[in-house]
């Protein structure tokens, strides 16, 4: 029977036996208390850089949603924190570009840190709009209120198809 190093988890093939009624009786192993709490304890003291990545190398992502109405197309995302003077927001070739910078994360008096899930610092989103929009200044209007920014762009103006008559 296939085991992880540690034994703690089953493998692929024993969950395969497992669901598809495979020979042998299947239990998987419980790990000992004292197992479970010198891992905590392990956890707790020492910080393992190695599993942290640099994020300075890649941006955080910024959520949107995108969606359409008769005649506009809007784009919302969640900038709570995040003042305009930090936001930039440009438009090219039908690309949306949302970048900017989340401060306000960093303490320099900090000595550890026990739980860290909130991103600061840059963050950048690039969307491929799914419909032609008017780019220029009047089609378009951005405003941020309550943490959250929404982006209006006029929809271009499409021609109906035009029917050909085959000869």
């Amino acid at each position: 029977m296939a085991r992880t190093n540690s034994d703690d988890l089953l493998m692929e093939d024993d969950l395969a036996a497992a669901f598809l009624g495979g020979d042998e009786e299947l239990v998987a192993p419980v790990a000992p208390v004292e197992s479970v709490t010198d891992e905590a304890a392990q956890f707790d003291g020492e910080s393992n850089e190695d599993e942290w990545e640099n994020t300075d190398e890649f941006p955080g992502q910024l959520a949107v949603d995108v969606y359409e109405t008769a005649d506009k197309l809007v784009v919302k995302a969640r900038t709570a924190g995040i003042s305009k003077s930090d936001l930039d927001v440009s438009i090219s070739d039908n690309i949306l570009t949302i970048s900017g910078v989340l401060s306000g994360g960093e303490d320099e008096q900090t000595t550890r840190w026990h739980i860290q899930e909130c991103y600061w610092g840059e963050f950048s989103r690039t969307i491929a709009l799914p419909v032609q929009v008017k780019e220029d200044e009047n089609s378009v209007k951005a405003e941020l209120k309550d943490g959250v920014l929404t982006i209006t762009f006029e929809k271009e103006k499409t021609e109906a198809p035009k029917k050909i008559a085959i000869q």
